[in-house]
């Protein structure tokens, strides 16, 4: 006699239950991923924690407002000639030569060849600082590419590339600036140019230590799996992870080069007057600092606040990249 089931006798077909237990758990599954999904995109990314960690670092905020009146003071040169001084940065007045500040209309007086310093101090700083902003970035392409490309490829690649870098590193760059300058007498596009070439080993070795760390990652091994070139991994999964370092690097790197401008400058082999720089301007004040102390103060005031800003803007934000830091 056949075992009657007891699903049989209430006329339901028989049902596996751990089968019914799988489908009333994936709705709850479904809608727990929707969740978890919504969540993320709601998570702040990597740019937005960096920003609030900077925020909260008052030192380097403040210096970030220091520097932008600084740089909107440059930028505004021609309008500090046209409106406030009414002086052009060339325009030599020698019967007023070496005029004390608020005397005759000369804001911050003028220096030994009459020249109105305020007017003279906005141009030289966007000498300056146009020569520190394009030798860091120029720094930064050399430098750069040659790390990405020493790092990714490894090999006779990589040997080459370091071995240049250690040539270039046993070089003293002093002597190298003082003979170029001496030869050529470059511009500010020039020098920059010229500091370039020698400060972009120090960059190529950060990046290539950063790539060699990132190349062996799950996700740049998925990209080559799936056939992504070279030049892709490196631009789209390699590179964004080493804007942070290079962001760093030329927060650190531009108050260096301009000291290193203005003690060319100031040796005269930098920026040659009568363009004006801080350099060459601390150069021509010096002559007079017994008498005129303030034109050598008001320069080298400038250059002072200027790096420092640009320091603690720089160390604010390397605090604020570093991943071991929390929100």
């Amino acid at each position: 006699m056949a075992q009657v089931q007891p699903s049989d006798a209430l006329g339901v077909e028989p049902t596996s239950l751990p089968q019914e237990q799988e489908r009333q758990r994936a709705p709850d599954r479904t809608a727990r991923g929707v969740l978890d999904r919504t969540e993320l995109r709601k998570t702040p990314g990597f740019w937005r924690r960096s920003w609030r960690r900077f925020r909260r670092n008052r030192v380097a905020v403040v210096s970030l407002g220091i520097l932008a009146i600084i740089v909107l003071f440059v930028l505004s040169a021609s309008l500090v000639s046209r409106y406030v001084t009414g002086f052009t940065p060339h325009e030599n007045h020698l019967p007023d030569k070496l005029t004390p500040p608020l005397t005759n209309g000369y804001i911050l007086g003028s220096d030994g060849n009459g020249r109105d310093i305020l007017t003279r101090l906005a141009y030289g700083g966007r000498v300056s600082l146009r020569i520190a902003v394009l030798a860091t970035l120029s720094t930064l392409a050399i430098g750069g590419t040659m790390g990405l490309i020493s790092g990714y490829f490894g090999g006779l690649i990589d040997a080459v590339i370091m071995r240049s870098v250690d040539v270039v590193l046993s070089i003293p760059s002093l002597p190298l600036l003082i003979l170029v300058a001496t030869l050529y007498s470059p511009g500010p596009t020039g020098l920059a140019l010229v500091l370039a070439i020698v400060s972009w080993p120090g960059i190529a070795r950060i990046v290539r230590g950063e790539v060699l760390s990132l190349r062996g990652r799950e996700y740049v091994e998925a990209a080559r799996v799936v056939g992504a070139t070279p030049a892709r991994v490196l631009a789209r999964h390699i590179l964004p992870n080493v804007v942070p370092i290079l962001v760093v690097y030329a927060s650190l790197a531009v108050p260096v080069l301009i000291l290193v401008e203005a003690g060319l400058s100031f040796l005269g082999l930098g920026v040659q007057v009568p363009t004006p720089s801080w350099g060459n301007m601390l150069d021509e004040a010096q002559r007079f600092y017994r008498t005129n102390w303030i034109n050598v103060f008001i320069p080298g005031a400038m250059i002072y606040v200027t790096t420092l800003a640009l320091y603690l803007v720089g160390s604010g934000l390397r605090d604020a990249f570093d991943p071991r830091l929390g929100d």
